[in-house]
């Protein structure tokens, strides 16, 4: 009875295991399915975007490849352009091989030209600074030169008017001297002569007279007195007479010293000045 008792237990044990198994397989084999089902949904979406974007890169790539074969066609063109280009731009090198060793020839010349000008442009600079030093000192002398005239003309003036004045002053002092030389000399002859005509006279007043030698020597006396008044008188006269001539004679030569100095010769005056002799000359 309890083996049969437990059999019993184990076979509804199994049986309630089995059943739970199955259901649990069950479940399982539908999560299973769901989740395959998923998957494949989202293989299939994930797919279908690649297939999408490989098929616009194929797109693309076709769109691309066309366009570098237009670009390399063109390029075949331009090329086969350029090697005509290339060949007319031989063929005129080798046409223009002589002209250009003529203008390298022609540039080293020029070079060279080149280094002339420069020594040539610094020569000329340095001219230029001395014919500005030059200009300036030509400015200078220029500026001195109208006040030298200036000066000249005030000089030629103030000889001009000296000139005049002083021509009008030898004129009026040589008649001034000359007229008193002339006072002086004539007064000279008229004392000497009454001197002489005074003595005259007292020799024969004395030899009439017949004057006892006391009064022929107080006569004699007041003769002398007289005598030395009248010869300081003359004296005077002709110390007065040489001051004259001497003043006469310094204003000639300080007249020709002036005109010296102003650079008039003395034959322009139109007269020779006369210069007097002082007295015993």
């Amino acid at each position: 009875e309890m083996e049969a008792k437990y059999t019993r237990k184990m076979q509804a044990l199994r049986d309630e295991m089995d059943l739970r198994r199955k259901t649990e397989i069950h479940e399982l084999e539908e999560r299973k399915n769901t989740q395959i089902s998923e998957l494949m949904g989202n293989h299939e979406g994930a797919f279908g975007a690649i297939k999408n974007y490989y098929n616009d890169i194929t797109a693309k790539n076709l769109t691309l490849i066309n366009l570098l074969k237009e670009q390399v066609e063109d390029l075949k063109k331009k090329e086969a352009v350029l090697e005509k280009e290339k060949a007319d731009v031989l063929r005129e090198n080798k046409g223009l091989t002589e002209p250009l060793q003529e203008a390298q020839e022609l540039v080293a010349e020029l070079q060279k030209k080149l280094v002339n000008y420069y020594r040539d442009k610094e020569a000329l600079m340095n001219s230029k600074a001395h014919l500005k030093i030059a200009q300036k000192e030509l400015k200078d002398l220029q500026w001195e030169h109208e006040v030298l005239e200036q000066r000249f003309s005030e000089v030629q003036e103030e000889r001009d008017d000296l000139y005049q004045n002083f021509t009008r002053a030898i004129n009026e002092v040589q008649q001034k001297t000359g007229f008193k030389n002339l006072l002086l000399e004539r007064k000279l002859h008229g004392l000497l002569s009454l001197l002489e005509q005074k003595e005259v006279e007292l020799s024969e007043v004395v030899a009439a007279s017949n004057l006892d030698p006391s009064a022929l020597s107080l006569v004699s006396h007041k003769l002398e007195d007289v005598l030395s008044t009248k010869n300081a008188t003359i004296q005077d006269l002709q110390l007065q007479l040489a001051r004259v001539c001497k003043a006469h004679n310094d204003m000639l030569q300080t007249f020709e010293a002036k005109l010296t100095a102003f650079g008039i010769p003395l034959d322009n005056l139109g007269f020779q000045p006369l210069s007097f002799p002082l007295p015993g000359q």
